[in-house]
Protein backbone atom coordinates (compact mmCIF):
# COMPACT_ATOMS: atom_id res chain seq x y z
CA UNK A 1 0.00 0.00 0.00
CA UNK A 2 1.22 3.55 -0.71
CA UNK A 3 2.28 6.49 1.34
CA UNK A 4 0.34 7.52 4.25
CA UNK A 5 -2.17 10.15 3.34
CA UNK A 6 -4.70 9.58 5.94
CA UNK A 7 -7.54 7.69 3.58
CA UNK A 8 -7.02 10.21 0.70
CA UNK A 9 -4.13 8.15 0.02
CA UNK A 10 -4.87 5.76 -3.13
CA UNK A 11 -4.14 2.22 -2.61
CA UNK A 12 -2.29 0.32 -4.98
CA UNK A 13 -3.98 -0.35 -8.51
CA UNK A 14 -6.94 1.73 -7.12
CA UNK A 15 -8.67 1.93 -10.51
CA UNK A 16 -7.94 -1.45 -11.88
CA UNK A 17 -9.19 -3.56 -8.73
CA UNK A 18 -12.58 -1.03 -8.61
CA UNK A 19 -13.09 -1.95 -12.39
CA UNK A 20 -12.76 -5.62 -12.09
CA UNK A 21 -14.78 -5.90 -8.27
CA UNK A 22 -17.84 -3.62 -10.69
CA UNK A 23 -19.49 -2.24 -7.00
CA UNK A 24 -23.18 -1.45 -7.66
CA UNK A 25 -25.59 0.50 -5.61
CA UNK A 26 -26.80 -1.62 -2.77
CA UNK A 27 -24.24 -4.65 -3.01
CA UNK A 28 -22.56 -6.31 -0.31
CA UNK A 29 -18.99 -6.42 -0.39
CA UNK A 30 -15.85 -7.77 1.80
CA UNK A 31 -12.63 -5.87 1.82
CA UNK A 32 -10.60 -8.36 4.12
CA UNK A 33 -7.26 -6.48 4.45
CA UNK A 34 -8.67 -2.51 5.84
CA UNK A 35 -5.03 -1.06 5.95
CA UNK A 36 -5.35 2.34 5.71
CA UNK A 37 -8.87 1.65 4.30
CA UNK A 38 -8.68 3.54 0.92
CA UNK A 39 -9.94 0.14 -0.96
CA UNK A 40 -13.29 1.16 1.78
CA UNK A 41 -13.80 4.41 1.19
CA UNK A 42 -13.62 3.69 -2.51
CA UNK A 43 -16.14 0.50 -1.96
CA UNK A 44 -18.40 2.42 -0.35
CA UNK A 45 -18.64 5.07 -2.73
CA UNK A 46 -19.37 3.00 -5.70
CA UNK A 47 -21.89 1.33 -3.84
CA UNK A 48 -23.62 4.15 -2.69
CA UNK A 49 -26.10 5.13 -1.66
CA UNK A 50 -27.57 1.94 -0.01
CA UNK A 51 -24.44 -0.90 -0.71
CA UNK A 52 -22.90 -2.30 2.50
CA UNK A 53 -19.08 -3.29 3.38
CA UNK A 54 -17.37 -5.86 5.75
CA UNK A 55 -14.24 -4.91 7.01
CA UNK A 56 -11.89 -7.03 8.09
CA UNK A 57 -8.13 -6.44 9.86
CA UNK A 58 -6.26 -8.60 12.38
CA UNK A 59 -4.26 -5.25 13.12
CA UNK A 60 -6.44 -3.45 15.40
CA UNK A 61 -5.07 -0.32 15.10
CA UNK A 62 -6.57 -0.40 11.63
CA UNK A 63 -9.77 -1.16 12.59
CA UNK A 64 -9.82 1.89 15.30
CA UNK A 65 -8.05 4.13 12.82
CA UNK A 66 -10.71 3.38 9.67
CA UNK A 67 -12.98 3.59 11.62
CA UNK A 68 -12.70 6.94 12.92
CA UNK A 69 -12.09 8.01 9.38
CA UNK A 70 -15.36 6.17 8.00
CA UNK A 71 -17.18 7.44 10.36
CA UNK A 72 -20.07 8.93 8.38
CA UNK A 73 -20.90 5.44 6.95
CA UNK A 74 -21.40 3.66 9.48
CA UNK A 75 -24.64 2.67 8.80
CA UNK A 76 -23.33 1.07 5.89
CA UNK A 77 -20.10 -0.16 6.83
CA UNK A 78 -18.95 -3.32 9.91
CA UNK A 79 -16.11 -3.67 11.27
CA UNK A 80 -14.46 -6.55 12.64
CA UNK A 81 -11.02 -7.41 14.12
CA UNK A 82 -10.14 -10.39 12.37
CA UNK A 83 -7.77 -12.28 9.66
CA UNK A 84 -9.67 -12.76 6.01
CA UNK A 85 -9.79 -16.49 6.64
CA UNK A 86 -12.74 -16.02 9.22
CA UNK A 87 -14.36 -13.68 7.28
CA UNK A 88 -17.54 -16.81 6.84
CA UNK A 89 -18.96 -16.75 10.09
CA UNK A 90 -18.98 -12.86 10.03
CA UNK A 91 -21.16 -12.21 6.70
CA UNK A 92 -23.44 -15.33 8.40
CA UNK A 93 -23.84 -13.00 11.50
CA UNK A 94 -24.71 -10.25 8.94
CA UNK A 95 -27.58 -12.07 8.08
CA UNK A 96 -26.10 -11.14 3.93
CA UNK A 97 -26.08 -14.51 2.65
CA UNK A 98 -23.98 -14.39 -0.13
CA UNK A 99 -21.54 -11.65 -1.09
CA UNK A 100 -21.11 -9.40 -4.04
CA UNK A 101 -17.51 -8.82 -4.33
CA UNK A 102 -14.19 -9.39 -1.53
CA UNK A 103 -11.07 -7.78 -1.95
CA UNK A 104 -7.65 -8.82 -0.63
CA UNK A 105 -4.25 -6.52 -0.65
CA UNK A 106 -2.01 -8.71 0.93
CA UNK A 107 0.23 -6.62 1.62
CA UNK A 108 1.93 -4.48 4.46
CA UNK A 109 -0.27 -1.28 5.21
CA UNK A 110 2.32 2.10 5.21
CA UNK A 111 0.83 2.30 8.67
CA UNK A 112 2.56 -0.81 9.62
CA UNK A 113 5.43 -0.35 7.60
CA UNK A 114 6.33 3.11 9.13
CA UNK A 115 6.45 2.84 12.40
CA UNK A 116 9.53 1.28 13.70
CA UNK A 117 7.67 -0.24 16.98
CA UNK A 118 6.03 -2.41 14.27
CA UNK A 119 9.34 -3.92 13.79
CA UNK A 120 8.12 -5.13 9.94
CA UNK A 121 10.76 -2.26 8.64
CA UNK A 122 14.60 -2.95 8.73
CA UNK A 123 15.20 1.36 7.89
CA UNK A 124 14.42 2.32 11.13
CA UNK A 125 15.67 0.60 14.49
CA UNK A 126 12.61 -1.07 16.35
CA UNK A 127 12.16 -4.55 18.37
CA UNK A 128 11.77 -7.63 16.40
CA UNK A 129 8.08 -8.17 16.25
CA UNK A 130 6.43 -8.49 12.92
CA UNK A 131 2.84 -9.49 14.63
CA UNK A 132 0.16 -8.09 12.53
CA UNK A 133 -1.87 -8.90 15.34
CA UNK A 134 -0.57 -8.23 18.71
CA UNK A 135 -2.60 -10.75 20.72
CA UNK A 136 -0.59 -13.37 18.97
CA UNK A 137 2.72 -14.94 21.42
CA UNK A 138 5.36 -15.40 18.43
CA UNK A 139 7.41 -12.88 17.35
CA UNK A 140 9.93 -12.49 14.57
CA UNK A 141 12.62 -12.52 17.95
CA UNK A 142 11.41 -15.80 18.87
CA UNK A 143 12.20 -17.12 15.49
CA UNK A 144 15.66 -15.71 15.73
CA UNK A 145 17.11 -16.61 18.85
CA UNK A 146 15.16 -19.50 19.07
CA UNK A 147 14.67 -21.73 16.15
CA UNK A 148 17.16 -24.02 14.90
CA UNK A 149 19.64 -23.46 11.79
CA UNK A 150 17.43 -25.72 9.78
CA UNK A 151 14.00 -23.85 10.94
CA UNK A 152 15.74 -21.04 10.20
CA UNK A 153 17.57 -22.26 6.77
CA UNK A 154 14.20 -23.17 5.42
CA UNK A 155 11.98 -20.60 6.28
CA UNK A 156 14.52 -18.10 4.84
CA UNK A 157 15.08 -20.33 1.82
CA UNK A 158 11.14 -21.35 1.39
CA UNK A 159 9.45 -17.73 2.17
CA UNK A 160 11.88 -15.72 1.36
CA UNK A 161 13.15 -17.24 -1.87
CA UNK A 162 17.08 -16.13 -0.43
CA UNK A 163 19.79 -17.75 -2.48
CA UNK A 164 21.56 -17.36 0.56
CA UNK A 165 19.66 -18.95 3.14
CA UNK A 166 21.77 -21.33 4.41
CA UNK A 167 24.74 -18.48 4.89
CA UNK A 168 21.97 -16.30 7.03
CA UNK A 169 20.60 -18.56 8.90
CA UNK A 170 24.23 -19.83 9.87
CA UNK A 171 25.13 -16.25 10.87
CA UNK A 172 22.27 -16.04 13.01
CA UNK A 173 23.43 -19.01 15.13
CA UNK A 174 26.65 -18.13 15.90
CA UNK A 175 25.96 -14.58 16.66
CA UNK A 176 23.12 -15.39 18.57
CA UNK A 177 25.62 -17.47 20.82
CA UNK A 178 27.00 -14.58 21.99
CA UNK A 179 24.08 -11.93 22.47
CA UNK A 180 20.53 -12.01 21.27
CA UNK A 181 19.04 -9.82 18.36
CA UNK A 182 16.62 -7.40 20.19
CA UNK A 183 16.60 -4.86 16.91
CA UNK A 184 15.53 -4.91 13.43
CA UNK A 185 18.61 -2.79 12.45
CA UNK A 186 20.98 -5.07 14.12
CA UNK A 187 19.24 -7.97 12.42
CA UNK A 188 19.73 -6.61 9.39
CA UNK A 189 22.85 -4.85 9.73
CA UNK A 190 24.79 -9.24 10.41
CA UNK A 191 22.91 -10.03 7.34
CA UNK A 192 24.39 -6.99 5.16
CA UNK A 193 27.77 -8.60 6.19
CA UNK A 194 26.53 -11.84 4.97
CA UNK A 195 24.98 -11.62 1.42
CA UNK A 196 27.12 -10.46 -1.44
CA UNK A 197 26.73 -7.35 -3.00
CA UNK A 198 25.30 -7.68 -6.80
CA UNK A 199 23.73 -5.20 -8.76
CA UNK A 200 20.26 -5.87 -6.76
CA UNK A 201 21.90 -4.09 -3.72
CA UNK A 202 21.39 -1.00 -4.97
CA UNK A 203 17.61 -1.43 -5.21
CA UNK A 204 16.79 -3.89 -2.85
CA UNK A 205 18.22 -4.50 0.33
CA UNK A 206 20.06 -7.73 1.20
CA UNK A 207 17.89 -8.05 4.19
CA UNK A 208 14.48 -7.30 2.20
CA UNK A 209 13.92 -11.19 1.42
CA UNK A 210 14.76 -12.75 5.01
CA UNK A 211 12.05 -9.71 6.68
CA UNK A 212 9.79 -11.06 4.34
CA UNK A 213 10.46 -15.22 5.72
CA UNK A 214 9.84 -14.18 9.15
CA UNK A 215 6.71 -11.99 8.13
CA UNK A 216 4.72 -14.60 6.75
CA UNK A 217 6.02 -17.24 9.43
CA UNK A 218 4.79 -15.40 12.11
CA UNK A 219 1.76 -14.42 10.55
CA UNK A 220 1.38 -17.93 9.11
CA UNK A 221 0.75 -15.68 6.10
CA UNK A 222 0.23 -19.10 3.70
CA UNK A 223 -2.02 -21.16 5.76
CA UNK A 224 -4.18 -18.15 6.31
CA UNK A 225 -4.25 -17.34 2.54
CA UNK A 226 -4.57 -20.94 1.50
CA UNK A 227 -7.52 -21.24 4.01
CA UNK A 228 -9.22 -18.41 2.90
CA UNK A 229 -9.07 -19.84 -1.03
CA UNK A 230 -10.35 -23.19 0.10
CA UNK A 231 -13.58 -21.53 1.29
CA UNK A 232 -13.64 -18.13 -0.60
CA UNK A 233 -16.14 -19.53 -3.24
CA UNK A 234 -19.44 -20.22 -1.89
CA UNK A 235 -19.10 -16.99 0.34
CA UNK A 236 -20.01 -15.49 -3.54
CA UNK A 237 -23.25 -15.17 -5.25
CA UNK A 238 -23.85 -16.02 -8.95
CA UNK A 239 -21.64 -12.91 -10.79
CA UNK A 240 -19.52 -12.19 -7.71
CA UNK A 241 -16.19 -10.90 -8.15
CA UNK A 242 -13.22 -11.85 -5.85
CA UNK A 243 -9.95 -9.69 -6.50
CA UNK A 244 -6.46 -10.68 -4.67
CA UNK A 245 -3.96 -8.04 -4.89
CA UNK A 246 -0.30 -10.01 -4.03
CA UNK A 247 2.78 -8.81 -3.61
CA UNK A 248 5.39 -12.02 -3.86
CA UNK A 249 5.48 -14.71 -6.16
CA UNK A 250 4.15 -17.09 -2.82
CA UNK A 251 1.20 -15.46 -2.43
CA UNK A 252 0.70 -15.13 -6.23
CA UNK A 253 1.38 -18.54 -7.37
CA UNK A 254 -1.41 -19.94 -4.39
CA UNK A 255 -3.94 -17.44 -5.91
CA UNK A 256 -3.06 -18.11 -9.77
CA UNK A 257 -3.75 -21.83 -8.73
CA UNK A 258 -6.69 -21.85 -7.20
CA UNK A 259 -8.06 -19.11 -9.61
CA UNK A 260 -7.01 -21.91 -12.58
CA UNK A 261 -8.42 -24.80 -10.44
CA UNK A 262 -11.61 -23.07 -10.43
CA UNK A 263 -11.84 -22.37 -13.73
CA UNK A 264 -11.46 -25.77 -15.54
CA UNK A 265 -14.16 -27.72 -16.86
CA UNK A 266 -13.51 -30.53 -14.68
CA UNK A 267 -11.52 -30.39 -11.63
CA UNK A 268 -11.84 -34.26 -10.74
CA UNK A 269 -8.20 -36.37 -9.96
CA UNK A 270 -6.66 -37.24 -12.94
CA UNK A 271 -6.92 -41.11 -11.19
CA UNK A 272 -10.77 -40.78 -11.69
CA UNK A 273 -11.87 -43.05 -15.25
CA UNK A 274 -14.66 -40.27 -15.38
CA UNK A 275 -15.75 -36.82 -14.79
CA UNK A 276 -17.79 -36.99 -11.23
CA UNK A 277 -17.98 -32.69 -11.00
CA UNK A 278 -20.39 -30.07 -11.84
CA UNK A 279 -18.44 -30.82 -15.44
CA UNK A 280 -18.80 -26.78 -16.03
CA UNK A 281 -16.09 -24.07 -15.01
CA UNK A 282 -16.94 -22.30 -11.42
CA UNK A 283 -15.10 -19.03 -12.22
CA UNK A 284 -14.88 -16.99 -15.14
CA UNK A 285 -11.24 -15.75 -14.96
CA UNK A 286 -11.38 -11.48 -15.89
CA UNK A 287 -7.15 -11.67 -15.38
CA UNK A 288 -6.19 -14.12 -17.65
CA UNK A 289 -2.24 -12.69 -17.22
CA UNK A 290 -1.30 -10.82 -13.96
CA UNK A 291 -1.96 -7.57 -13.74
CA UNK A 292 1.17 -5.43 -13.05
CA UNK A 293 1.09 -0.94 -12.02
CA UNK A 294 1.75 1.14 -14.10
CA UNK A 295 5.55 2.85 -14.12
CA UNK A 296 3.93 6.25 -13.25
CA UNK A 297 2.15 4.57 -10.00
CA UNK A 298 5.28 2.62 -8.97
CA UNK A 299 7.53 5.85 -9.87
CA UNK A 300 4.72 7.88 -6.92
CA UNK A 301 4.58 4.96 -4.81
CA UNK A 302 7.51 2.83 -5.22
CA UNK A 303 6.12 -0.04 -2.33
CA UNK A 304 3.87 -0.67 -5.65
CA UNK A 305 6.29 -2.47 -7.68
CA UNK A 306 5.85 -5.89 -6.77
CA UNK A 307 2.36 -5.79 -6.82
CA UNK A 308 0.54 -8.41 -8.97
CA UNK A 309 -3.41 -8.02 -9.59
CA UNK A 310 -6.10 -11.32 -10.27
CA UNK A 311 -9.86 -11.30 -9.91
CA UNK A 312 -12.45 -14.19 -10.75
CA UNK A 313 -16.14 -13.74 -11.75
CA UNK A 314 -18.50 -16.93 -10.23
CA UNK A 315 -20.77 -18.05 -12.47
Amino acid sequence: MPQREGLDHVPVMLDEVMRLLACRAGGCYVDGTLGGGGYARAILRASGPDGRLLGLDWDAAAIDRVGHELRNFTDRISLSRASFDQVAPLIQNLGWGQVDGIVLDLGLSSFQLDDPERGFSFTQAGPLDMRMDRSRPLTAADLVNGWSDAELRRIIRDYGEERYAHRIAKAIVNRRRDQAFTTTTDLAGLIAQVVPASRDSRRIHPATRTFQALRIAVNAELEVLDRFLTEALPLLQSGGRLCVVAFHSLEDRLVKQQFKHWAKTCRCPRELPECRCEGHPLVRLLTRKVKRPSATEIERNPRARSARLRAVEKL
